[in-house]
């Protein structure tokens, strides 16, 4: 299923919790996750939402890509299985 999304481009302020915000209207949020540095722990301006369903991500993608958060343009796309190279 397709229902796990990459948002990059993601201003450094924003956490966890603004992520499930910032995509709940568009469907049930199963996760969202900022993803960090080990060692200092700050954002790496990208992260991961998943949704209970394909159409709820779909639509997610659609209203949020290149939209503006805190004036940065994200991006929003289907997230890509991660591969062994």
């Amino acid at each position: 299923m397709n229902n796990k999304l990459f948002v990059g481009n993601l201003p450094w302020s924003v956490d966890d919790q603004a992520l499930a915000d910032l995509f709940a209207k568009y469907g049930e949020v199963v996760s969202a996750r900022v993803v960090r540095d080990r060692m200092t722990d700050r954002s790496r301006g990208f992260g991961f939402v998943e949704f209970t369903d394909e159409a709820s991500a779909q639509g997610a993608v659609e209203a949020l890509n290149e939209t503006e958060v805190e004036g940065r343009a994200i991006t929003v796309s289907i997230a890509k299985p991660k591969t062994d190279e």
